[in-house]
């Protein structure tokens, strides 16, 4: 399995937001992560999910991360903006 870390993007494969791709913007412990994408999922109310319902995808934002783990204030539009190549046009 990929290792998952903060800034990396994952596939939703179980629950309500099923189908969507995400960020992982923290690591809970080793069972759950919290994900937002910018759109249905905002930054300041992430969602907490287990990581044996995501996908990890290859790709990490590293802008994302750099400003997840400096505690920089990341905005919605920014997640959204990384997440469209992958979401389509939302």
């Amino acid at each position: 399995m990929k290792e998952i870390k903060v800034g990396s993007v994952v596939f939703s494969k179980a629950g309500r937001d099923a189908g969507r791709f995400f960020v992982v913007t923290e690591i809970v412990d080793e069972t759950f992560v919290k994900i937002a994408d910018g759109d249905l999922r905002r930054v300041d109310t992430p969602k907490l999910k287990k990581i044996k319902h995501l996908k990890v995808q290859d790709e990490v934002i590293e802008k994302l991360e750099e400003k997840f783990e400096e505690g920089k204030k990341v905005f919605d539009a920014e997640v959204k903006s990384a997440l469209r190549n992958y979401n389509g046009s939302i």
